[in-house]
């Protein structure tokens, strides 16, 4: 076991993998897309995070192609704020008809630790759906950096404990809690710069105003691809297809691994036969060319699974999370 409490990497890997391929066979189970009158009217994906991002590109495109398969329109709702609280909560207190989603990112596990008052535990609150993609978070510096490994890394910051920096998109954003799990696991004191998104936290780097950022490699890749920036490992539990040279960091800080992904989750009382005829809708979409090209562009494919794989994946995070949150004494409230 890891200093948090998160299996080792070979505990890790096998039960995921074995999730995600009962989840795909879970599928061709469920109830047939006739089995249920849903949808009999438009239905509202909430996104919990303004216009624009990855996550919104990807909801548009699966948006437009879940109306062309189910006959009703499927409309992108942004409801940004209060840490993804705002969209999360005005799902959570919909009708369970099917007439409200939540299309939303890996902060789903964690903000119950990070706004207990909220009461928003997801194991509890939601219905899930499908879990959508894995997005890699990657751990990168300056391309002028004398850092030029994760190895590197750990030296220098158990040389200088609290003197390295790392910036991310803001206080108990995923790339905040990534940094905190990576001090945890590594064993070393890094001090956290938090700024109002992740361009801004990538624009810090790149004027060396921080050592290092942990953000998606949606936002990391176009630096390293113009030679500004470094990549010195990502945060999955293995190599990134694309990326084979850049070592997962469990590699070399075993037990380190934090994910970041997007799910589709209801109210929590969404009937089985509506849940199963949305989760087959969505996997009809996965082998589509234009989906493949969208998650592609996100850094990512799309995995569409169904919910007992985001299920698993709740039940592991939310408490992986709670002990991270409470080691690092993080809060947003």
């Amino acid at each position: 076991m890891s200093r948090n409490g998160a299996p080792r990497p070979r505990a890790l890997l096998m039960p995921r993998r074995r999730a995600l391929l009962a989840g795909l066979g879970m599928l061709s189970a469920m109830p047939a897309l006739g089995s249920t009158s849903w949808p009999d009217r438009l239905v509202r994906l909430v996104i919990p995070f303004g216009a624009g991002g990855p996550i919104d590109s990807i909801g548009r495109l699966l948006a437009e192609l879940l109306r062309e398969r189910l006959g009703q329109p499927f409309i992108i709702d942004n409801r940004a704020g209060a840490g993804g609280s705002i969209g999360l909560r005005n799902v959570v207190q919909s009708p369970p008809d099917g007439s409200a989603f939540v299309l939303t990112s890996s902060s789903l596990a964690s903000i119950h630790a990070l706004q207990p008052s909220q009461g928003l535990d997801p194991r509890e609150m939601v219905a899930p759906v499908s879990l959508v993609a894995d997005v890699p978070t990657a751990l990168v510096v300056h391309a002028a950096s004398d850092i030029g490994s994760v190895q590197d890394l750990v030296a220098a910051a158990k040389a200088r404990p609290g003197r390295l920096t790392y910036g991310t998109s803001g206080v108990g954003s995923s790339n905040h809690l990534s940094g905190a799990l990576f001090g945890n696991v590594a064993g070393v004191e890094i001090t956290h710069v938090p700024y109002r998104g992740a361009s801004p936290a990538m624009t810090a780097l790149l004027a060396r105003e921080v050592d290092m950022v942990f953000a998606s490699t949606v936002e990391t890749l176009p630096h390293v691809q113009g030679g500004r920036a470094r990549i010195l490992g990502v945060a999955t539990e293995h190599r990134v297809p694309g990326l084979a040279a850049v070592p997962a960091i469990h590699e070399i800080v075993p037990g380190y691994v934090a994910l970041n992904w997007y799910a589709i989750a209801g109210p929590r009382a969404l009937p089985s036969a509506l849940i199963g005829k949305f989760a087959m809708a969505l996997g009809s979409l996965r082998a589509l060319p234009e989906v493949q090209a969208r998650f592609a562009a996100a850094g990512t494919e799309p995995l569409l699974t169904g919910p007992e794989v985001l299920a698993a994946r709740l039940a592991e995070e939310v408490p992986k999370w709670q002990r991270v949150v409470a080691e690092a004494g993080i809060r947003v409230e």
